[in-house]
Order: C-alpha cells, then structure tokens, then sequence
C-alpha cells in the first residue's frame, strides 16, 4: 500500500470552490440595469422560496391581547396569523407627542432570548443587563420620537419549539430544517411575517405608512436587510452588524443554519443583492472588531453596494458606518444614523 503525508482536510474542497467561483448574477458595470435587477429579484425569490410560502397565505387574523399606557407612550401587544398555523405576537410603541402620525421603526432581535428584550422587559436576571440597557431597541426609538414595532422571529423565544423532543435544539436549528425540507427557508418565513406584519398597520392610524424602516442587530440586522430586499414598503434598512460578503463571513466561519439559503452563491452575493434595495436607502452599520462579519469583507462588500447605487444614480442613498466595537449593537451610532434619513 502506497501512503503520502498529505494531511486530510475536509474544507478544503469547499474552500476552493468559494475562492475560485463567480457567482452567475455577479454585479458588473456593463449590465443593462433594470434587467440585472429584475433576474436578481426572481432569483432570491426562487431560492429562498417564498411562493411556495405563499401558498399557505390565510387571512391576518389581526387581534389586540391588550394595551397598556406606560406614561410617554401606550404599549399594545398583538397578533397576526400570517400564514395557516403560523401566529405572529408582536408589541407596537406609540410616543405620546400629540402627533396624528409618526414614522415606524421595525426593531428586530437576533439570536437573543426573545422580543420582550426589545420592549426592555426582561424576564429573569440573566436578560436585565441587557434587556434594560442597549437591548430595547422599541423603546429607543419612542425615545427618538419614533413607533417601535417588535415581531417576534420564527425560531426565537416565544416561537421556539415547547414540544420535549424539539425543545432542547439549540436557536432556530430545528425551524430551518424542516423549512428547508419543506422548499422554504426560515429567512423567507421571518422576511413574510414582517410583510404580513406591515400589511396590518393600518390598523393604526397614528403609523405614518409612507415612513416605515426597520433595522436590528446580528440576526435581527439579517432579516433586515434582507426584508427591504423584498418589501419596498420599507424605505430605509439598517443592519447592524449583519452585512459582510458570504465569501467572508457565512462560508467561511460558523454561523446558525439560518444564515445559509440553498444554492445562493452560484447566483449572488449578498452585496448583489443591494440592488433590491436601491433606489430606497441602506445604512450598514458594521463593527469595526466584529469577529463573524470581518470589517475587511464587509468594507470590499460594501465597495460593490456603492457601484450598484452609482448605476441605480441615487449614490448618496447608501452609506456605510463603522463602529469601534465588535458584534455589538452601538445604541447611539444607530439612532444617530438612523434620524440622518
């Protein structure tokens, strides 16, 4: 038997294959634009299979749980059936300024213990910290004169699995697995909610529908980006620590299962799909120490983001902010940018 010394490395086929590919819908100056832009769209479309989520549409089923007046502005919690089985809770802040209307800010949670951190109420010691301090991201933007809205995401806290031989998998792990076994994906299950979530504000006559943006952390900064990409209801997306190339980031450190859409890299990359976005405005808010999106992808990601706009001729609509922090939501960086727009 004939034996070498090479080591056995079982990334290596897949690294190659990353270093050396070019995705098919890979941004390029000389493309026609609109049409670029519309085989991007029914792309991501088809890979992250929202029609076939579509076809599980119900009626919302909108009902308030209750309201509650917490002295600058009145809290409510309700919820939406979005799709047959799927009920969404969620929490809107109104400011009391004597305004008929105000813009609405969607504040999305990460991979956290849940929403409630979002309205700064935690539920054990554990959360306090964290729940009362940079973490209640509905509550900063009533602080900013904004209303919060707060959407629970698939797979997260009070929609992660109760059922004991579920339960116990850690995050979202068991949501992405069988919605990829089922032709979805959980990020095409979050960006639906918050479509169906948006489609039920009207119910609120102080929403301003023609100033709706959303932003969020980590996970919550993801959905973000990639809702705007799909939604243009949504004027403004800020992701926080979210944006990076998946050169850089999702194919080459660990990251949840949630993250990875079947097939995606041989069609785009996520600075590619800023085109969805465009002429609307994107704030990337990155950390300049942020060890699972490297602020040397997310720079020469965001390089392409800049093009795109260029060609789109709205170049002033996107900006990219960088933080001193790593994976951290910068609670004055954000709103600062944020009341920019």
């Amino acid at each position: 038997m004939i034996r070498n010394n090479k080591r056995i490395d079982s990334e290596l086929c897949h690294d190659l294959i990353v270093k050396n590919f070019k995705p098919k819908l890979s941004y390029e100056s000389m493309n026609n634009f609109n049409e670029w832009k519309q085989d991007v769209k029914t792309k991501f479309v088809e890979v992250i299979g929202l029609d076939v989520i579509k076809e599980n549409e119900c009626p919302l089923n909108f009902e308030i749980e209750w309201e509650e007046d917490k002295g600058n502005y009145r809290l409510i919690r309700f919820t939406i059936e979005s799709e047959v089985g799927e009920i969404v809770p969620c929490y809107i802040a109104i400011p009391k300024l004597n305004k008929k209307k105000y813009p609405v800010a969607i504040t999305m949670q990460g991979h956290s213990s849940g929403f409630h951190n979002s309205i700064g109420e935690p539920k054990n010691e554990s959360e306090e910290e964290y729940a009362l301090g940079r973490g209640k991201f509905t509550i900063q933007a009533v602080e900013n004169g904004y209303i919060g809205l707060a959407i629970e995401q698939r797979g997260m806290g009070e929609r992660r699995p109760y059922t004991d031989n579920r339960s116990n998998d850690i995050n979202c792990r068991w949501a992405y697995r069988v919605a990829l076994a089922l032709g979805r994906t959980l990020i095409a299950e979050r960006i639906w909610d918050i479509m169906r979530v948006i489609d039920v504000l009207g119910f609120f006559p102080e929403c301003d529908l023609d100033k709706i943006f959303i932003t969020g952390n980590s996970g919550g900064g993801t959905i973000a980006y990639y809702a705007a990409c799909i939604d243009d209801r949504i004027k403004l997306s800020v992701p926080s620590c979210a944006f990076c190339s998946y050169k850089d980031s999702i194919l080459a450190l660990a990251h949840c299962g949630c993250n990875y859409l079947p097939s995606s890299y041989r069609y785009f990359e996520m600075h590619d799909l800023a085109c969805l976005i465009a002429p609307r405005n994107l704030v990337v808010v990155a950390g300049e120490k942020d060890d699972i999106f490297p602020i040397n992808g997310v720079k020469n990601s965001f390089d392409i983001v800049q093009k795109i706009y260029k060609d789109a001729k709205v170049e002033s609509n996107c900006r990219l902010v960088i933080t001193p922090k790593d994976h951290w939501w910068c609670v004055d960086i954000v709103w600062r940018e944020i009341n920019k727009e």
